[in-house]
């Protein structure tokens, strides 16, 4: 049996599945991913800079510029987020994603937005929730002044607890872990396999990751094995 046949084989058997999931889940919806060919750094210079706390604090307008940029409102989920929503209506699946597109949510999962959504947003004076259409017109607070910014987690700042224990728990609760569109290399996302006891772990990606343990490496688009699966 070749892999890819053991991997949907272990899936589709399995009553507990944990899926984490990055960039390259929503890149068939038309949201690129960050790091490869055509991604939202290339050709960027310290482009984590322009997505860490210091640039949001001295210079928020460069922030606001690069931010706006990620904001894909129209997309729609594709057949893996539609796949993952699916397989939770007869067995125990959960999500924990690194994207901050919100589209595991409209597909209608319960997911750990382990950075936080691009959707949520709210002024940093006066902690009032503001909409993503008033943030997409201007990032100053038409109410009191303030800057507004959007929940997630930028470099230099630190993950809620309560979202890591989710996360930790979500991952120890899986009889199989499947990794999908990530190079996971960010961390501590990528701490949470450590966490896996005895779980069959399955890697989806279009580039081939190295991992500690066995694990089944499925080296392609993930939109093909989803629609099999």
């Amino acid at each position: 049996m070749s892999q890819r046949k053991e991997a949907i084989q272990l899936i589709r058997e399995s009553q507990r599945v944990t899926f984490l999931t990055g960039a390259g889940v929503s890149v068939a919806s038309g949201i690129p991913d960050y790091r490869s060919m055509g991604g939202v750094y290339e050709g960027i210079e310290e482009p984590e800079y322009l997505l860490s706390r210091s640039c949001l604090m001295e210079e928020p307008q460069k922030f606001y510029e690069f931010v706006k940029q990620l904001y894909h409102p129209e997309a729609q989920p594709n057949v893996i987020h539609q796949k993952m929503a699916e397989l939770a209506q007869n067995r125990a699946v959960k999500i924990v994603t690194q994207n901050i597109d919100q589209l595991h949510d409209k597909a209608g999962s319960q997911v750990i937005n382990f950075h936080g959504s691009l959707y949520d947003c709210y002024c940093m004076a006066c902690g009032q929730t503001v909409t993503v259409e008033d943030y997409l017109t201007s990032d100053c607070h038409y109410k009191c002044g303030g800057h507004i910014r959007p929940n997630v987690v930028l470099y230099e700042e630190n993950l809620d607890s309560a979202i890591i224990e989710s996360a930790i728990q979500a991952v120890e609760a899986g009889d199989v872990l499947v990794i999908v569109g990530t190079s996971f290399k960010v961390y501590p996302f990528s701490d949470l396999l450590r966490f896996k006891g005895g779980s069959k772990v399955v890697v989806v990606n279009n580039e081939a990751l190295s991992l500690a343990g066995d694990y089944l490496m499925i080296t392609e688009d993930a939109t093909g094995f989803f629609e099999e699966l």
